[in-house]
């Protein structure tokens, strides 16, 4: 079955309300190609490796959580160098791109933060207003305590990713704080709202020392892999609704 464009684009925007963010990037359609898809790629960030899978898979519409920012094309527009090569293999083969950013991280049923929350058995999620983004991230609990050992093994296993740790919080996991990607100041935020314990997908050096000084405990899990649920469950949802295929593509990144 093919399904035109427009429709699952208006679809996504109105599931994820995208008109209620301000974003660094569009959210919706970036990039025009076939009018009519029955197959969808997704993938974490838009690549020359993503557009080649999808030219190999017949595929005529790529979405992803990482798309086309504003950074990346300036204010006197100029295409060249790796964006011009990847637009350039995009247009040649009539392939669609959308990209959802911040309003796939901050969903309440499929998005990246909700996801992790359900993926580590955490409960009674409440949302964790940012101050730059706003209700973006969430905090779930245990009803019993978990040994912080057990838990970083855990979330290392179910995310399948390497993680920097600073435990400097108490021995055991209870109530746990989520933000993906790049959210390393947010920590004071979960701090403030009562978790021990604070997951997100980046460090920066200006934060290390104030969280050991909070005495809670930081992982990074990686910008990636803290990223890769969102995307999968909104090509499925797409899948699902408009009866069409859809292939998740993973190009592991430990950043």
């Amino acid at each position: 079955m093919q399904v035109e464009v427009k429709k699952i684009i208006k679809y996504c925007e109105e599931y994820l309300k995208t008109d209620k963010w301000q974003d660094y990037c569009h959210n919706g359609l970036q990039v025009e190609g076939a009018f009519r898809v029955n197959k969808i790629i997704t993938g974490v960030s838009f690549s020359q490796a993503l557009i080649e899978e999808a030219i190999k898979k017949r595929a005529k519409m790529i979405m992803v959580h990482h798309g086309i920012f504003k950074a990346e094309i300036p204010s006197s527009p100029q295409i060249k160098g790796v964006l011009r090569n990847r637009l350039k293999m995009l247009l040649e083969n009539n392939i669609n791109l959308a990209g959802f950013h911040l309003p796939l991280d901050a969903h309440s049923v499929i998005g990246n933060n909700i996801s992790l929350i359900k993926l580590l058995g955490l409960k009674e999620a409440e949302a964790i207003k940012s101050p730059d983004h706003g209700e973006i991230g969430f905090i779930g609990e245990y009803k019993e305590t978990m040994k912080f050992s057990d838990f970083k093994n855990l979330l290392s296993a179910r995310l399948e990713s390497e993680l920097y740790v600073i435990p400097a919080g108490p021995s055991y996991v209870k109530r746990v704080g989520i933000i993906s990607g790049g959210a390393s100041p947010d920590f004071q935020i979960a701090k403030e709202m009562g978790a021990d314990t604070y997951i997100c997908g980046d460090i920066r050096e200006g934060v290390v020392r104030a969280i050991e000084e909070s005495k809670l405990n930081f992982i990074n899990a990686g910008h990636y892999n803290t990223e890769k649920l969102g995307i999968q469950n909104l090509g499925n949802l797409v899948a699902k609704k408009f009866s069409i295929k859809h292939e998740f593509i993973d190009i592991p990144c430990d950043v």
